[in-house]
């Protein structure tokens, strides 16, 4: 891979991905506080996914799904109370098991606190991590998660492997919400891709590129690459770039000799946080 040891990557996931729902990935560099966005890419497999993820190349990344799961539900349930080894527990679980097991803790649980936290859902506006559907980030750390331990990659915080692939938990809602509050900017179903998204999508871009978040990060497109991410009703390409933005921001502390990418030093080790939050 060409883009050597300063390459930066944002990724949008999928725990099921096709070629109509592919993972996508945006590629980039940051220099002087402007981050350039060099390609976006699809993947249509966790397998290729993997493959990717174990090119021998370097890089810092923003991935969208959770790393961790709430130590309250972790406790609860008796699972293993290491990171590594409650991972690998969860690993070798079914989504049929995950459903049942975290809709029973669910249902014994009162109207208004069904679910369980982890302390960086509050700062970040995430959804909880056990949650199966809409959206099943359950099942994105299900997939996820284990295929960065099998490229080796490094987690600051949570994991070691190997330091020239970072691979830290983002969420393009933190940043989007930033700059649109509560304007929704993407669906996946055709009937809701109105003119109000398109719209949305082209102020998130044109905030992105002034710089107008608290990142103080300048993204830097072509024309051809804006279009794309207006274009993109589902918003897949776009919440990718926000992750790349996140990764920016991450490189840029860490240059600063920031320790572990920007992350808190509290940081609960088997939770895990999402960066700039």
């Amino acid at each position: 891979m060409s883009e050597g040891v300063g390459l930066l990557l944002g990724c949008d996931f999928s725990s099921a991905p096709t070629r109509k729902k592919p993972i996508v990935l945006a590629l980039g560099s940051s220099s002087g506080g402007r981050v350039q966005l060099s390609k976006l890419q699809q993947v249509d497999s966790l397998d290729g996914f993997e493959a990717w993820l174990q090119q021998p190349a370097g890089w810092i990344g923003a991935f969208d799904f959770p790393f961790g799961l709430p130590r309250e539900l972790v406790l609860h349930l008796g699972w293993p109370g290491g990171w590594p080894a409650l991972m690998a527990h969860y690993a070798g679980l079914s989504r049929a098991d995950i459903r049942s097991t975290f809709a029973a803790f669910c249902d014994a649980r009162p109207v208004g606190g069904k679910f369980a936290h982890r302390a960086t859902d509050g700062p970040a506006g995430a959804s909880p991590s056990m949650k199966w559907v809409n959206p099943p980030v359950a099942y994105m750390l299900h997939a996820g998660v284990p295929r960065l331990l099998a490229a080796g990659v490094y987690l600051p915080g949570l994991h070691e492997g190997d330091h020239t692939r970072v691979a830290l938990e983002g969420y393009p809602g933190l940043l989007a919400r930033e700059i649109l509050g509560q304007r929704s900017y993407k669906s996946d179903d055709k009937a809701k891709q109105t003119p109000e998204r398109l719209i949305a999508r082209k102020d998130l871009i044109t905030a992105l590129e002034h710089g107008q978040t608290r990142l103080k990060l300048r993204l830097k497109l072509t024309h051809a690459q804006r279009d794309r991410l207006v274009d993109d009703a589902s918003g897949d390409s776009l919440d990718a770039v926000l992750c790349l933005m996140q990764a920016a921001w991450a490189q840029e502390r860490h240059a600063q000799g920031v320790s572990c990418y920007g992350l808190p030093a509290d940081v609960d080790p088997l939770e895990g946080w999402i960066i700039t939050a």
